[in-house]
């Protein structure tokens, strides 16, 4: 399948673009204040897609410090991935994938030594997809977002 989108880190004359996504895909909104300071913080982990160059989807993450969730014992850097949206006309192209991976390699680039996501249990297409990129349900979290659905917390390791 020829990739008809390419990938870049985010700059901030982006923000209107990613939270109109935001605003379109996800119940879940944030400030502009919100994805200004992930993309300062953590700029290798902040990317959009843009097909015939309008942004179509976005993933912005931030590093951490917490728990192994693998069972072992210490505190590791980890990478959470905060936020992620396709429009629906540019699902099914690969773009959740391609941003993803790369996010991770940014994660990497942090030191970060897993990666971890919330997802509702009710976003069977979402699940099915972080499973192919080797993540796991590392548990369930009731009543996760506002309105009272659950999460399923998804991880991998980096």
């Amino acid at each position: 399948m020829q990739q008809t989108f390419k990938l870049r880190k985010f700059t901030p004359d982006d923000l209107q673009s990613v939270m109109q996504i935001n605003r379109v895909c996800l119940p879940e909104n944030y400030t502009d204040y919100f994805f200004i300071d992930l993309h300062q913080r953590f700029p290798e982990t902040f990317i959009v897609a843009e097909e015939n160059g309008k942004i179509v989807g976005y993933i912005m993450c931030r590093i951490e410090v917490g728990l192994n969730n693998f069972g072992f014992s210490g505190l590791i850097r980890k990478g959470h991935v905060v936020s992620i949206a396709i429009m629906p006309q540019a699902r099914r192209k690969g773009i959740a994938t391609a941003l993803l991976n790369q996010a991770m390699d940014g994660m990497r680039y942090y030191k970060a030594k897993q990666c971890y996501l919330e997802v509702r249990v009710t976003n069977v297409a979402g699940v099915q997809l972080y499973k192919k990129l080797g993540f796991e349900v590392s548990r369930t979290i009731n009543g996760y977002y506002s309105d009272g659905e659950d999460a399923y917390m998804m991880t991998k390791k980096l």
